[in-house]
């Protein structure tokens, strides 16, 4: 599925049989959503060459596989906008939050036109919290948003993981939903899942099944320019999306480069 829009008020082209019917195209090995009028006028100009197949068959109109068109139908999507944010003491924690709860809070400000729905992770100590399911609720939002917990080492590892599972579900319930994780990290990941692979070398591994599930994901490297050690885009590469720095994205603009990444196809 692709769109260049975010919101119910733009179309998805969907795969699922549900949805305006806009075209047809060949249907090759794919026949699960024929299309009656666009197969019989891509039959219409052989039906004279055919006379002898109608004639074994009985058919008042030959048809072949090869004339066979599908359907092409597209539908109204939201998004779904999975913030996921590393709360340890590795960071600056009050810049990167205020960033990311005003950024949360002006994509709610029209959720109820556009119909997204917006999430919040954070990951911090031993574990992953879902602070805020995913919600188009601004009365949900301000209340999750309050008190956020912050400190402690950074289980990267458990923030992907549960953005990888929260996305899942939300996708069982909502098949057509378009959604993208905007992770908030330096990359520096120092609290294993398994005891037997490194925090890096796992949250990679967990990273590239959020690739293979064609979850779109935006990176924003908090950690300072002085201090970097390329760890966030390492990761992003993994996720196969785009990476920001933090002198890139503050609270002004944050929404703007989330609004820009959910329009592209």
């Amino acid at each position: 599925m692709t769109r260049r829009q975010s919101g119910r008020r733009s179309t998805t082209r969907t795969d699922r049989k549900r949805g305006r019917y806009i075209r047809a195209v060949p249907a090759g090995n794919n026949t699960s959503d024929i299309a009656f009028d666009a197969t019989l006028r891509a039959a219409a100009p052989y039906q004279l060459g055919r006379a002898e197949q109608k004639a074994e068959t009985g058919m008042a109109y030959a048809l072949r596989k090869s004339d066979l068109q599908r359907k092409i139908r597209v539908k109204k999507a939201s998004n779904l906008v999975l913030f996921t944010v590393d709360a340890s003491w590795s960071m600056a924690v009050s810049e990167r939050m205020q960033a990311t709860k005003g950024a949360i809070m002006s994509l709610l400000t029209d959720a109820y036109q556009r119909r997204d729905r917006v999430g919040l992770i954070v990951f911090q100590k031993d574990r992953a919290s879902l602070v805020l399911p995913p919600t188009n609720s601004v009365t949900l939002a301000k209340e999750a948003l309050v008190d956020i917990p912050v400190g402690g080492k950074t289980p990267l590892s458990a923030g992907l993981l549960l953005a990888y599972e929260t996305v899942r579900k939300e996708k069982l319930n909502m098949p057509d939903i378009m959604p993208m994780i905007i992770l908030l990290t330096d990359g520096a990941g120092n609290v294993s899942l398994s005891e037997n692979t490194s925090p890096q070398e796992e949250a990679h591994m967990i990273a590239r099944l959020i690739k293979e599930a064609d979850i779109r994901t935006v990176t924003v490297n908090m950690e300072h320019v002085a201090f970097d050690q390329g760890l966030a885009q390492r990761l992003a590469d993994q996720l196969g999306g785009p990476c920001y720095a933090l002198s890139q994205i503050r609270a002004d603009n944050l929404l703007e480069t989330v609004r820009m990444e959910m329009d592209k196809v």
